[in-house]
């Protein structure tokens, strides 16, 4: 696995996230996932993911966030000029009220999970943004990796996107990570010391696939990239823009810290997942704890302080900034007290594509 993280590539971003298949009339979940990529005629842009009622956007790897996040925009448009009609689509980490468990999409490997971890694999309805960023020389990953297992509360904190869950108000500013956390390998991931500790312990859980070591950040043995998984799928183009150029200054931050010969911290994974819970429960509006000193401070000025410290590119930290007064989860809040359940998944699909955005590249 060392050899695909010492080839040469420059720092490179790519984005996948994982999206809601809506009944046009309804509103529910949609389990047509698997009709709706056959339609699309075989474009890469579109991958189908365990739920049958999930689609997937992939983007090819960019040299910077705006590029990325210009290329989702796109695919965004080109997907809903494709469904319209029939579903609708839109971003969030759950769906309001739609039922806890649902049918997969057929295949060999989604057949084996389900049939590996029964009902439980079934209510994996949720969504999630994931973020690759390359980070070349594999020791050089690795530490990055390490240390960057500290910062998930506060990725997660700003990006909590699902306050709601089978109807009702969850009390959390995201239920995502309670309902992954049903499988195994899931939220805070173990520090590795080394390449052959990575190896022995994928080798130990004896997987037919290495993409079931599922922890919300990992170090992805087929891209070479870091991959961080712990942000909710975002409603806009603009908070997903916003939430990975804050992954990419950060792991470009700590590669930086590393290559001027710092030692960077590793935490342990009980302390990260303490205040992970507390990014889980209460978002932006919650308090987290130094892993070093044990101080206690707002999870607000944690993340305030933090983009200080990165260089993000002006438009998203402005939106990152935006996003503290009132991140996804403040948001659905606020527009089901006005309109409803029903109305908050009619928002959230009417915002799904960029206003502006030309959807003639769209398949048929």
């Amino acid at each position: 696995m060392r050899d695909v993280f010492d080839s040469p590539s420059e720092v490179t971003i790519g984005l996948e996230e994982e999206l809601l298949l809506l009944d046009a009339e309804t509103l529910d979940l949609a389990p047509h996932a698997a009709a709706v990529i056959d339609a699309l005629g075989g474009d890469a842009r579109f991958k189908l993911e365990m739920p049958a009622a999930q689609l997937e956007i992939v983007t090819a790897p960019h040299a910077t966030v705006a590029a990325a996040a210009d290329e989702l925009a796109q695919a965004r448009a080109a997907l809903e000029r494709a469904v319209a009609g029939r579903f609708r689509v839109a971003g969030a980490g759950a769906h309001p009220f739609a039922s806890g468990l649902g049918p997969l999409n057929p295949g060999r490997r989604y057949e084996a999970i389900g049939a590996e971890y029964a009902s439980v694999a079934r209510r994996q309805l949720v969504f999630g943004l994931h973020v690759h960023v390359a980070i070349r020389g594999a020791d050089r990953a690795l530490a990055v990796y390490n240390a960057l297992r500290s910062h998930l509360p506060e990725l997660a904190a700003l990006a909590a996107n699902a306050p709601f869950y089978e109807g009702h108000d969850s009390g959390l500013a995201s239920v995502r990570s309670r309902i992954s956390g049903l499988l195994p390998r899931q939220g805070v991931p173990p520090a590795l010391p080394t390449w052959d500790a990575y190896e022995e312990a994928l080798r130990w859980c004896a997987f037919d696939d290495p993409r079931q070591w599922w922890w919300e950040l990992r170090l992805h043995p087929l891209f070479g990239t870091v991959e961080v998984r712990v942000p909710d799928t975002q409603s806009t183009v603009a908070d997903t823009a916003a939430i990975a150029a804050v992954v990419h200054a950060l792991v470009t931050h700590l590669a930086a810290r590393h290559d001027s010969g710092e030692t960077l911290p590793v935490a342990d994974s009980w302390r990260i997942d303490q205040n992970r819970w507390s990014a889980c429960r209460h978002g932006l509006d919650g308090a987290m704890t130094d892993l070093e000193t044990g101080e206690r401070g707002p999870t607000r000025e944690r993340l305030e302080a933090l983009l200080e410290t990165l260089d993000v590119e002006p438009e998203p930290l402005a939106r990152a900034r935006a996003m503290l007064d009132g991140n996804g989860a403040v948001r659905q809040r606020a527009v089901a007290a006005e309109r409803g359940l029903h109305g908050l998944v009619g928002w959230l699909a009417d915002g799904f594509v960029p206003a502006g955005v030309s959807s003639a590249d769209a398949p048929g």
